[in-house]
C-alpha cells in the first residue's frame, strides 16, 4: 500500500516535544490530596518514540531540550531505549522545558500544562535540521503541537519538504493542545498546509474537525476521509474515544476499532500507545488490521498505567496482550 524506502539507517523519525509528566503514584488521585509523584518522559512524540524504539523499530528523534538536569534527564532516557540522539538539541540557559501535571478525579483525567511559547521544544530552529540525518529515515512523524510557533513550526515545513523530497513515508499526528495556540483559525490553517504532505494522518475526530474548521466545517468521517484522500493521504483513522476508532484507506476498505478490554486509570497516552504500534506494524509490513490490533491493545495497556512513556511495551509483551485480548473478547478490528 504505502511506498516505503529501503536500505535506511533510520526506520522512523519523530519530531516534537520531548517533556516531562508529573503524575500522582497512586491513580485515581488528585494533586490536592497527592502527595507522592513520579517524573516521567512525556510528550506525544516523545512517547511515539519511546513506544517504536521499544517494540524494535530503529528510532531518531529530532526536538530540542533544556540545558539542565531536566533535559538531561529526557536525554539518558531516550538513551538507555536505543534511540538515536543525532537530532536533539539544547536550547538555551534558563529556557524551561515543558511540564504536565496529570490527575484523575471522579473518573475525569486532567491536563494541566505549565507551558508556553517559549518552552525549549518550540525553539527548535530550521537551521538545526540536517538534511541528511531525514534523508536517514524511513519515515517521519510530524506532531500538530510543533506546528503552534515559529521557529519549531518552520522547522517542520522544512521537514517535510525534505522528507517529501528522500521519499519517505511522512505521518501527521494532529495532537491537539489548547493552552498553546492563539485562535481556531490558526490551528486549521498550520494543521491542513501540514496534512497536506502526509500519506498517513491520526487525530480524534474533536482534531479532525478543529483542522477542517476554516476549510470544510461540518465533514463527517467519510467525507473527511474522502476530503484527504484527494490530497496525499492514502489512509486516514479517525479516534472516537471509548467508542474505538475507524480507518479508512484510499482504495476502499474501512475498518471498526474496538478498545482491547482494560481497566483503565487514566486517558492519556493511549493515542500515543496507538500510534507507535501502528506505525511500527506499517513500518514492518504488516497488514493493516494487524497493525490496527496492535495499537488498539497497545492504548489499552498505556491507560492502564498512570504513566505514559513507562507504560509503552516491547513487541512479545504486546503481542501476547493481543492473543488475550482475542481470546477474550474475539475480533477487534471489523474490515468491511
Amino acid at each position: 500500500m504505502f511506498q516505503i524506502p529501503e536500505g535506511r539507517k533510520l526506520d522512523c523519525i519523530p519530531v516534537g516535544r520531548l517533556a516531562i509528566d508529573i503524575n500522582p503514584l497512586k491513580m485515581p488521585q488528585s494533586f490536592a490530596e497527592c502527595t507522592q509523584f513520579g517524573k516521567y518522559v512525556g510528550g506525544s512524540p516523545a512517547n511515539t518514540a519511546v513506544g517504536l524504539a521499544r517494540l524494535g523499530a530503529r528510532t531518531g528523534f529530532i526536538g530540542k531540550i533544556t540545558d539542565d538536569s531536566l533535559g538531561d534527564f529526557c536525554y539518558e532516557y531516550f538513551k538507555k531505549d536505543g534511540i538515536d540522539l543525532n537530532g536533539i538539541f539544547r536550547a538555551e540557559k534558563n529556557i524551561p522545558i515543558g511540564v504536565t501535571f496529570t490527575e484523575v478525579i471522579d473518573g475525569q483525567t486532567n491536563l494541566m500544562l505549565y507551558r508556553d511559547r517559549i518552552t525549549a521544544d518550540m525553539l527548535l530552529e530550521p537551521e538545526e535540521i540536517d538534511e541528511d540525518y531525514v534523508a536517514s529515515s524511513r519515515s517521519v512523524i510530524i506532531s500538530g503541537t510543533a506546528l503552534a510557533a515559529a521557529p519549531s513550526r518552520d522547522a517542520c515545513f522544512k521537514i517535510l519538504e525534505l522528507a517529501k523530497k528522500h521519499g519517505l513515508l511522512i505521518v501527521f499526528d494532529i495532537d491537539y493542545r489548547a493552552p498553546i495556540w492563539r485562535c481556531k483559525e490558526e490551528i486549521s490553517i498550520y494543521y491542513t498546509l501540514a496534512a497536506k504532505y502526509a500519506h498517513i494522518i491520526i487525530g480524534s475526530r474533536e482534531e479532525f474537525d478543529l483542522m477542517d474548521s476554516v476549510y470544510h466545517e461540518g465533514n463527517d468521517d467519510e467525507a473527511t476521509a474522502k476530503r484527504w484522500f484527494d490530497e496525499n493521504a492514502q489512509l486516514i483513522i479517525i479516534k472516537h474515544g471509548k467508542d474505538g476508532s475507524m480507518a479508512y484507506e484510499k482504495d476502499g476498505k474501512r475498518y471498526q476499532i474496538d478498545i482491547a478490554p482494560v481497566n483503565a486509570v487514566k486517558s492519556t497516552g493511549g493515542g500515543d500507545a496507538y500510534s507507535s504500534a501502528f506505525i511500527f506494524g506499517v513500518l514492518s509490513g504488516r497488514q493493516i488490521k494487524n497493525c490496527l490490533e496492535l495499537a488498539t491493545v497497545s492504548a489499552s495497556l498505556a491507560v492502564a498505567c498512570n504513566s505514559c512513556s513507562d507504560a509503552l511495551v516491547d513487541l512479545p509483551t504486546l503481542e501476547a496482550a493481543l492473543s488475550k485480548a482475542k481470546a477474550e473478547s474475539g475480533e477487534l478490528v471489523k474490515e468491511f
